[in-house]
């Protein structure tokens, strides 16, 4: 049971369940246009967590094993497809989304006291730069980007700079960014809006505390949009 796997095993936890399911495909259980399971009932199968599966079935379909049919259900296509083993698909979204809200929770607080009014400026600019994008209909990721780093690069720590840099364009691994492509809407870009506009507000406070909390909320938040939809 992949609840018992042990630290020695280096490969990400999403990849395990995935080759679970694999098994059960080649070993004929769910054979070539069938349906899988309902997700509720093949976590409890497989004695894994509703999220890490879900991070399992992208995975799948991303080497063309699954199709994930919206409103439908998770539909066989290929039992002979290879294991993405050797494949880097990318960190977990789940686990990813929780290194940046413990990373970037901490960021902001020893942000907030010190940011100047320039740098708040910035962050306004951004902000309404993002809000134009989405009323165009496109995604502001640049902006949405540019929001948490420039937040970052104000402590003046070249590392944790570089922290929140590289854990935010992870976002960008085939993982993540077939999740974004099946996730990401208007309306959940008009979410992240708000939720940046109540961490720029508690900066304007110069309130640690509140652009901590707004900073969490905003980052599990955008987890359970990816992952929990």
């Amino acid at each position: 049971m992949i609840g018992q796997t042990t630290m020695t095993d280096a490969r990400r936890l999403y990849q395990q369940i995935a080759d679970q399911v694999r098994q059960l495909i080649v070993n004929g259980q769910y054979p070539p246009g069938s349906r899988l399971p309902a997700e509720r009932e093949l976590a409890q199968q497989l004695g894994v967590s509703r999220p890490s599966l879900r991070e399992a079935l992208i995975a799948l379909e991303i080497d063309g094993t699954i199709e994930i049919r919206m409103g439908s259900g998770v539909y066989v296509l290929n039992a002979a497809k290879p294991s993405t083993a050797g494949r880097s698909l990318g960190e977990s979204p789940t686990e990813l989304m929780q290194a940046r809200a413990v990373i970037e929770s901490a960021v902001i607080v020893q942000a907030t006291a010190t940011m100047p009014e320039a740098t708040l400026k910035t962050l306004r600019d951004i902000l309404t730069a993002m809000r134009d994008e989405i009323t165009q209909g496109r995604k502001p990721l640049e902006q949405d980007r540019q929001f948490h780093l420039v937040i970052a690069e104000s402590v003046g720590n070249s590392v944790l700079h570089e922290i929140v840099a590289s854990l935010f364009d992870e976002r960008h691994s085939p993982m993540s960014d077939h999740m974004r492509g099946r996730f990401e809407t208007p309306e959940t870009w008009q979410f992240a809006l708000s939720e940046h506009e109540a961490i720029l507000a508690a900066l304007e406070m110069k309130d640690p505390l509140a652009a901590q909390v707004a900073m969490h909320a905003h980052l599990m938040a955008s987890s359970r949009r990816w992952v929990e939809n």
